[in-house]
C-alpha cells in the first residue's frame, strides 16, 4: 500500500516545537515533504537559532514518521533561518544587519551591560550571526567585558572594521579614546558620535546586532529610539523598588517612540551564599516578574547575584563563553532562546522587497 501524505503530515503534527509548544505542520516551519515509496524526506526550518536543540527535534520527527506503518528510511533537515522583522516607522534601515535589539535600562547599576554581552554570546551559542555594540558613550565598557583592545581599522578612511572575540562582532567608542580619558561632550556630540558608531561599521551579515544602551531616559537614548531601527527592547531591572521605578520610565519612553518592550530581565533576584547555601533576596523579590506582569509583557528570565558573574565580565570573560555548560551560563541561554522566540513572532520587514511608489499629481 503506498504511503499517504496526509496520513504522514498527521503523525508529524503531533511532534511539538519544544520553545514554542505549537506543531511544524500548522506553522509550516517542516517544508518540501517527499514520499518515495517507504522513503518519506522532509525538511524542517526554524525561524530562530536553536543549534543546540537541533539533534533532538530532529530525532522526535524521525520517531514520529516511523510510526506510520509503512514508512522505512526517514531523512530529515532541521535548520533555521532568521528574518528582519519590522521596525518603527520612518526609519533608515541599517544595511547587513536583520534585526536591532536595544538593551536598556532605566539607572545605572543594575546590570545592563552584563546582560547585553552575555545575550549576545548566548545568541552566537546557539548559532546566529550576532553584533554588539557598545552606545554608552560616557562609560564604555564593553572593550573590557569582551576582552578586546586595539583600535579598529579603516580600509577606505570612511567606515570602520568591527573589533572581534568570541565570535562576536564588536564596536565601542572604546576603541578610539584613552581607556581613562572622560567624554566631556553635550548631548548633540555624543548622539552624533553614536550615530558614525553605528552607521559608519562594516558590520557582517548579521541577524542581530545587541546595543547596550546608556541608562536612563535623556538625549541618547531619545535619538537612538528615533533613528535607530530597532527590532525591540529589553529592560533590565533589579527586583529594587527605586530601580523598577526607574525601569517603567524606560517602558514608558520606548512606547511613545513605538518601539516594541520585548520582555524584563530580571537582575541580581536572588542571592545564594557560597559558603552554606542560604538563599536571601537581598534586593526584594519577584519585582520584575510582577511589573512584567502589571505591564503584560515576557518575563524573560531572572539571574542570580553571583560574584562569578562580575569577576568573568571584569576578567574579558563573560560567564557564557567562561563557563558555558553552568547554570548561569543556562539561563542567559534560555533568556536568549525567548528573546529570538519572541523577535521571531513579530511582523516581518518586506521593505526590501518593494519598489518605492512616488505618487505625482501631474496628469
Amino acid at each position: 500500500m503506498a504511503l499517504d501524505q496526509p496520513i504522514v503530515l498527521q503523525a508529524l503534527q503531533t511532534v511539538l516545537d519544544p520553545n514554542t509548544g505549537k506543531d511544524f505542520v500548522s506553522t509550516r516551519a517542516l517544508k518540501n515533504l517527499q514520499i518515495t515509496g517507504a522513503d518519506v524526506s522532509f525538511d524542517v526550518e526554524l525561524a530562530y537559532p536553536a543549534k543546540s536543540q537541533i539533534a533532538a527535534i530532529r530525532q522526535s520527527l524521525i520517531v514520529a514518521a516511523k510510526g506510520v506503518a509503512g514508512v522505512g528510511n526517514v531523512s530529515v533537515n532541521v535548520s533555521f533561518k532568521i528574518a528582519s522583522h519590522s521596525v518603527q516607522r520612518g526609519v533608515q534601515l541599517l544595511p547587513n544587519v536583520k534585526n536591532i535589539i536595544a538593551v536598556a535600562s532605566g539607572k545605572g547599576g543594575v546590570g545592563k551591560s552584563t546582560t547585553a554581552v552575555n545575550l549576545a554570546l548566548a545568541l552566537a551559542a546557539e548559532g546566529a550571526s550576532v553584533g554588539l555594540l557598545d552606545a554608552d558613550i560616557y562609560g564604555p565598557s564593553q572593550p573590557m567585558m569582551m576582552g578586546i583592545e586595539g583600535r579598529p581599522e579603516s580600509v577606505d578612511g570612511k567606515n570602520m572594521e568591527p573589533m572581534e572575540n568570541y565570535g562576536i562582532q564588536v564596536m565601542s567608542i572604546g576603541f578610539l579614546v584613552a581607556q581613562d580619558e572622560a567624554m566631556i561632550w553635550r548631548g548633540p556630540m555624543a548622539t552624533q558620535a553614536l550615530e558614525q558608531l553605528l552607521r559608519q561599521t562594516n558590520w557582517k551579515d548579521l541577524d542581530y546586532l545587541i546595543v547596550d544602551m546608556p541608562p536612563g531616559t535623556g538625549d541618547i537614548q531619545l535619538t537612538l529610539s528615533q533613528r535607530v531601527p530597532l527590532t525591540g527592547a529589553v529592560i533590565v531591572t533589579t527586583p529594587q523598588d527605586i530601580a523598577l521605578l526607574d525601569a517603567r520610565k524606560g517602558i514608558k519612553m520606548f512606547e511613545k517612540v513605538g518601539v516594541p518592550i520585548l520582555g524584563i530581565v530580571e537582575n541580581m533576584a536572588v542571592h545564594v551564599c557560597s559558603k552554606c547555601g542560604h538563599t536571601e533576596h537581598i534586593f526584594g523579590a519577584d519585582g520584575g516578574k510582577n511589573m512584567a506582569a502589571e505591564y503584560n509583557m515576557d518575563h524573560l528570565g531572572a539571574l542570580p547575584l553571583d560574584m562569578q558573574i562580575r569577576l568573568n565580565a571584569d576578567n574579558g570573560r563573560p560567564t557564557v563563553v567562561a563557563d558555558p555548560d553552568g547554570s548561569i551560563a543556562a539561563i542567559y541561554k534560555a533568556v536568549a532562546r525567548k528573546l529570538a522566540i519572541t523577535v521571531a513572532a513579530k511582523a516581518k520587514d518586506f521593505s526590501a522587497k518593494f519598489p518605492s511608489i512616488t505618487i505625482s499629481k501631474n496628469t
